[in-house]
């Protein structure tokens, strides 16, 4: 469990500094190119988008439900598992090539069937930029490749800090293009030649710069890592079964996306649309990835080692824990997020007229915050033991609805029933419905498999975290109120709304701690250790 907590903390560290340079980089990104009504900003984020669509197809998916697994069986062989792992690592770049190729072949027939319903101009400008993003298929390929097996030999640190260089390379690029060209350049006659080719590498460089840091830890692996395309004999033909299913999954989770972008797109230049949605969703993917990553990724591994033994005890145990801990800071976050959503949004925004409406595609994505966590958790524990189809049927569930929340606004818009102002919000709603059913879907199969995961435990906890966070969140409201609420200062500026979200945030997080106090709440040991592990003692 020591090994555990620095672990976590280790990553929670990293994931931190990553997000809050995150933030900058968008910051000024959006400075650059614009976000609300801004018809170049959602050029840019269909192109740049693209790469991490065809990657989730062929390498997400299969290096989160495959890799780390078969990595740790792999450790017991007496070679340690060099040969499995160069074989591996010959064919995951020869794939990586090729489709990174074919991915830039198929640029304009890619972008049309995201963007088709966008004007000619911008459909082109979209084109031109995904020239310049499809490369980073490879970067983030091999980013990930090297990063899952740096995990599951327990040497979690790299992974999660290297994107602190693409952050750094990218804002250092994004000034540039400031500097020498002007702001804010919104419009897609703005974007010249030369000007796309300084954002594509811009963006690119980057990813390669961040894979490129990664790599420079192999040696800690102590693996002797060679091309070897004599693919037969090791297991790979194991790893293709499993990878099939998470395959058809990434294939679904594409093809609602792509919807998704398609119908949101019908607003752009007239309200929240492509880049507002994204921007929205980084910042819901902020707690996640600080709290859910950087806690739920050693338990992943440790989970791992318990089913290749075979101990369902342990393993029910890692799920309890880990899910209650999850929540016990994600619930925090949530109360945090809600009550600074105004100022929040205003950092991804150019004017403060428009902070409102990407607010409310914000707040239409968090009420799928807490059972996202325990997702990830329910389905990394089906990859454990090898199963991938069962959260691929689970998955199928998340996507047909998607499918059909996206395409009842696209009617109810088209019928004149909903706004188009109210399109994106809509859209982000139906996704956070659909998660919620497929994350009740999951846990019950997954209770049904083990003979129980403690469900009622957890749950219970999951309520006494919500009892906490209501007058958490109706604080920190307060708070943004006395500070001047939409008409004060935290939305003069992007600068000032990260600084009056911050105050806003921290006054909800001391409230939610301090109800948790008076109520006992065992799961405070944890933020304990975690402070003691982060900050340095005498």
């Amino acid at each position: 469990m020591n090994s555990l907590g620095r672990a976590s903390a280790l990553l929670a560290a990293g994931t931190m500094v990553s997000r809050i340079t995150g933030l900058l980089r968008t910051i000024v990104l959006v400075g650059v190119i614009g976000a609300n009504r801004a018809p170049a900003a959602d050029a840019f984020n269909i192109a740049n988008q693209l790469p991490n669509d065809v990657y989730a197809i062929i390498s997400a998916g299969v290096l989160t439900a495959v890799i780390v697994p078969q990595i740790v069986q792999a450790a017991t062989h007496a070679d340690r598992g060099n040969a499995f792992i160069s074989k591996l690592f010959t064919l995951g770049t020869v794939v990586l090539l090729i489709t990174t190729g074919l991915a830039m072949l198929a640029a304009p027939w890619l972008v049309w069937i995201t963007f088709g319903g966008a004007p000619a101009a911008q459909q082109a400008l979209a084109i031109a930029l995904s020239y310049w993003c499809l490369p980073q298929i490879f970067f983030y390929g091999l980013y990930s490749l090297v990063g899952e097996t740096l995990n599951a030999r327990r040497i979690f640190g790299p992974f999660t800090w290297a994107p602190v260089a693409n952050n750094v390379v990218s804002i250092a690029g994004f000034l540039a293009i400031g500097a020498m060209f002007g702001t804010p350049l919104e419009q897609v006659h703005q974007w010249t030649p030369d000007r796309i080719a300084w954002l594509g590498v811009t963006v690119t460089g980057a990813i390669a710069i961040q894979a490129g840091i990664l790599l420079a830890f192999w040696p800690r692996t102590r693996l002797r890592l060679r091309p070897d395309f004599r693919w037969r004999g090791v297991g790979l033909g194991n790893v293709g079964r499993m990878a099939g299913w998470t395959l058809l999954m990434a294939f679904m989770g594409l093809a609602a996306g792509i919807y998704q972008n398609y119908v949101a797109s019908l607003a752009s230049g007239s309200g929240p649309s492509v880049a507002v949605m994204s921007y929205a969703w980084l910042v819901f993917m902020l707690p996640y990835s600080i709290i859910v990553l950087s806690i739920g990724t050693p338990y992943f591994t440790q989970l791992a080692e318990h089913a290749h033994l075979g101990d369902h005890d342990r393993v029910r145990d890692d799920i309890v824990r880990s899910i209650r801990i999850l929540a016990f800071f994600l619930m925090g976050a949530l109360a945090a997020v809600v009550a600074a959503v105004v100022p929040t949004s205003r950092v991804f925004t150019t004017a403060r007229t428009d902070a409102p409406d990407t607010a409310l595609v914000l707040l239409a994505y968090l009420p799928a915050l807490i059972p996202l966590a325990v997702l990830f958790i329910v389905q990394r524990s089906f990859y454990a033991y090898g199963d991938t189809r069962t959260p691929f049927l689970f998955t199928l569930v998340q996507c047909a609805l998607i499918v059909a929340t996206t395409f009842t606004a696209q009617m109810l818009v088209s019928a004149g029933a909903l706004p188009l102002g109210a399109l994106a919000a809509t859209i982000a709603l139906g996704q956070s419905l659909a998660s919620t059913v497929q994350t009740v879907l999951a846990v019950w199969l997954l209770h049904r498999r083990l003979g129980g995961i403690g469900t009622a435990g957890w749950l219970l906890s999951i309520g006494r975290f919500a009892i906490a966070a209501v007058p958490a969140a109706a604080a920190g409201w307060g708070v943004f109120l006395l500070l001047g609420g939409s008409a004060g200062w935290t939305l003069a500026s992007q600068l000032s709304g990260a600084l009056g979200a911050a105050i806003v945030a921290a006054a909800v997080l001391l409230v939610y701690v301090g109800i948790l106090a008076l109520l006992r709440a065992p799961e405070l040991d944890a933020l304990k250790s975690l402070v003691r592990r982060v900050v340095p003692s005498r």
